[in-house]
């Protein structure tokens, strides 16, 4: 069965249901029924005509009266909740507090799990089960089928829709499986691609340290080369001024020997001439 099919039934079975409720409604089996007062009853035939005719919203304040007669009346919650299911939208966010669909969801929760009438609790998880189906949670809806068959296992509607739902988790869970093998192999992929990266990342990172280290000798070999330069040209400047040093004192030693020969041969002329004027005549 298709979705739209299958939507159709839920539309037909809620129908029917709302439709039994407003008169024929099954004997309880559990427990004793609170006595239905006279307004209650009169709101759900009133709104069970009204959801007939497809005016919904006016069928919901219906059945909203019957409950204000009677709070605990399951029939009401029920028909309500079905109310609000075809005012609202099962692929609306679940958050969405505006969307009926969500306060229908919360009150055949609770049905499902504690209305006294078996049956009740079956039709409650059915409709559920559709809404999970609709939001394409096949998980949850087969849960739901499989509850309803618990408590009515003569739903064949039920027995349907749960094939069909398990089916739908298969197809799911194979997709989901080829969809994490696709993101495994797309992460391996990355992880070549990132180990490729490191491994260009290192040798370059390498390759870098080996022109530093080349620079760096290259650098210190020239400042060597500068260094040994430098030296020699201070020996060459050392050499050159201890040269012109020792020249410039040899000229000053022979200008004194030349000015020492020059005084010494003076005052031996002048001794001369003093022996020449004292010597008598």
């Amino acid at each position: 069965m298709r979705l739209n099919k299958l939507r159709n039934n839920v539309v037909t079975v809620a129908l029917a249901t709302v439709l039994a409720l407003g008169a024929a409604m099954p004997a309880m089996a559990q427990g004793k029924a609170p006595k239905m007062t006279k307004q209650e009853r009169s709101c759900l035939r009133s709104g069970n005509k009204l959801y007939e005719k497809k005016r919904y919203a006016e069928a919901e304040v219906e059945y909203r009266k019957a409950l204000q007669a009677n709070p605990a009346s399951e029939k009401a919650q029920f028909n309500l909740a079905t109310a609000l299911m075809r005012q609202g939208s099962v692929t609306s966010q679940e958050s969405d507090d505006k969307n009926p669909m969500k306060q229908a969801e919360g009150i055949l929760t609770n049905l499902a799990k504690g209305a006294q009438d078996k049956l009740l609790r079956g039709k409650a998880s059915y409709d559920l089960g559709n809404i999970a189906y609709g939001r394409q949670q096949y998980d949850q809806a087969v849960e739901f089928y499989k509850h309803a068959l618990r408590c009515n296992p003569d739903d064949d509607q039920a027995r349907q829709n749960l094939r069909l739902a398990q089916l739908k988790k298969q197809q799911q869970d194979k997709n989901k499986d080829k969809n994490q093998d696709k993101n495994k192999d797309n992460q391996d992929q990355n992880k070549d691609k990132d180990q490729n990266k490191d491994q260009n990342k290192d040798q370059n990172k390498d390759q870098n340290k080996d022109n530093q280290d080349k620079n760096k000798d290259q650098q210190n070999q020239d400042q060597q080369n500068q260094d040994k330069q430098n030296q020699q040209k201070q020996q060459q400047g050392g050499m050159s001024q201890q040269n012109a040093e020792q020249v410039l004192k040899a000229m000053q030693d022979r200008e004194r020997a030349t000015q020492q020969r020059i005084n010494a041969q003076q005052a031996q002329q002048q001794r001369h001439e003093r022996q020449r004027t004292n010597k008598k005549w």
